[in-house]
């Protein structure tokens, strides 16, 4: 008995549908395969699933079959037969004897997987027309319920694009312990031959790299402290040594390897692009930002100025100053950074002033925050890099005679904490001491005096968190003139305290 015809084009019952790709042969191959053999299951991609199946009834005989084989039933023709006694496309199409038509004309089962790669690469086709009818659909209408501007609906397209691009390449299913071995091997040959044995990106401070053992792809690591504290030099210092510091090698397929260094992606919500750019500018240059802000430099210090800006405009650092931003876009306009040019880093600065999706906002500020950290969590596992998110802190900790940070006082503190992977604090002890200052002549003020002399120009990043090393105390070199953290020139760099989450 020959099949019935399923001419492309047209439904089971014979209707005229729509012409997308397709090919009904290899969906009956495969589903031919899997009922004469149900181990050949097994052999299947993660990613194929019933909805790839272009033929409806198709999509309900893989769902039977999956079900069948999940619970440890034989799924051959005569048992499944009961299952679509009342399905009128199986009796349109011959019952019982299409099922046994399908197995006595099934390929061998070693090209199933073929079959399904075939099947999946078509719907992802049609999954794409989809997607170009909807963008063409909005742009005439505007989008319902409430119109969207051209920039919206452009994100919006470049979302569902990258989605439908990543489809099936980030879930990898179970990995053996031997390949897991394999590549925890390989990490450390890289961080034996990298400059200062370091298994993540170096962050260009010394003892903050030797703390955290740089910083590591798929980590969210949260950078937090009181206003003035340093958080936004102290990552934009970072974020700018790394971007500086790049250099890659080619790939023989013509991608790019980072070798050192990093491509960085600094979202920055609460200062605009010129005057982040700024501060790096003052970083690179040693002029005080101060003087750059209030055009009081001589000659000579323009000079510096302008060889600084020569030497560092063509660093991959890439900034995105619009206020507001949603952890959708943010994550959208991450993922097409990752593929237009590739990714090494991204700072988010600060985690407060990124908003959460509409379904979730009303919903208090905690749920928000809640979304947000495991937004970025998700994105630095999705795109393999380091996320930074700066932080604020609550007003207790000036209620404190020890004003140095702890986790109780992060914002929202649950959810920032058990989503982070490391946790710093930045703290600068002169800031406070600067505000008390007790009256000249006095011995209050001497000892404030020597207080001063020894903190000056020293700040320290408490790890309150690290889910990977010990926690501690870092102290770096503050520069107030250039806003910028360095290296601290000293023995015993370390606190001796260690522990682990």
């Amino acid at each position: 008995m020959t099949l019935p015809a399923f001419v492309p084009g047209v439904a089971a019952d014979g209707s005229a549908i729509a012409q997308l790709p397709h090919n009904l042969e290899v969906e009956q191959a495969l589903l031919g395969i899997l009922l004469f053999d149900n181990s050949a299951y097994e052999r299947l991609p993660d990613t194929l699933s019933a909805r790839h199946f272009y033929e409806p009834f198709h999509q309900r005989l893989y769902t039977a079959i999956e079900d069948h084989v999940r619970k440890g039933m034989l799924a051959e023709p005569v048992v499944l037969m009961e299952r679509f006694k009342r399905d009128p496309a199986f009796e349109e199409l011959g019952g019982l004897r299409y099922l046994a038509d399908l197995v006595d004309r099934a390929p061998p089962a070693a090209n199933a997987f073929d079959y399904s790669q075939l099947i999946y690469d078509l719907a992802l086709r049609r999954e794409l027309i989809r997607i170009g009818g909807e963008i063409s659909k909005v742009a005439i209408e505007g989008g319902e319920p409430e119109p969207k501007t051209a920039r919206d609906q452009i994100e919006s397209a470049e979302q569902q694009l990258y989605v439908l691009a990543e489809s099936g390449s980030s879930s990898t299913g179970f990995v053996t312990f031997g390949d897991a071995v394999r590549g925890a091997v390989e990490m450390a040959a890289e961080a034996f031959e990298r400059d200062g044995g370091l298994a993540g990106v170096s962050t260009g401070l010394i003892d903050l790299d030797q703390k955290l053992g740089g910083l590591h792809p798929s980590d969210l690591l949260i950078l937090a402290g009181r206003p003035s504290m340093g958080k936004t030099a102290l990552a934009t210092n970072i974020a700018f040594n790394i971007a500086r510091n790049y250099a890659y090698e080619m790939q023989p397929d013509g991608s790019r390897k980072t070798v050192r260094g990093g491509v960085v992606a600094f979202y920055s919500l609460e200062m605009s692009a010129e005057q982040l750019a700024m501060r790096m500018l003052a970083d690179a240059s040693g002029v005080s930002s101060d003087k750059l802000r209030k055009g009081e430099i001589d000659a000579s210090e323009f000079g510096r100025l302008r060889d600084a800006a020569i030497e560092i405009q063509e660093s991959p650092f890439y900034i995105d100053d619009t206020g507001g931003i949603s952890i959708s876009k943010l994550t959208a306009r991450a993922r097409r950074l990752k593929r237009q040019v590739g990714l090494d880093l991204i700072v988010v600065d600060y985690l407060q002033l990124v908003t959460a999706s509409e379904h979730k906002q009303g919903q208090g500020r905690v749920q928000e925050v809640s979304e947000i950290t495991m937004g970025l969590k998700s994105l630095a596992k999705e795109l393999s890099v380091p996320v930074i998110a700066l932080s604020q802190l609550s007003r207790q900790v000036e209620q404190r005679e020890d004003k140095r940070p702890q986790l109780s006082d992060l914002r929202e503190s649950g959810s920032i904490e058990q989503d982070a992977d490391a946790v710093m604090f930045v703290y600068r002890e002169a800031y406070y001491l600067g505000r008390s200052e007790p009256r000249e002549g006095t011995p209050e003020h001497l000892t404030w005096q020597e207080n001063m002399d020894r903190m000056k120009g020293v700040a320290e990043v408490i790890i309150g968190k690290q889910r990977h090393g010990p926690i501690g105390t870092v102290r770096l070199s503050f520069d107030d003139n250039t806003v910028r953290f360095g290296n601290l020139a000293r023995d015993g760099r370390f606190d001796s305290y260690q522990n682990y989450e």
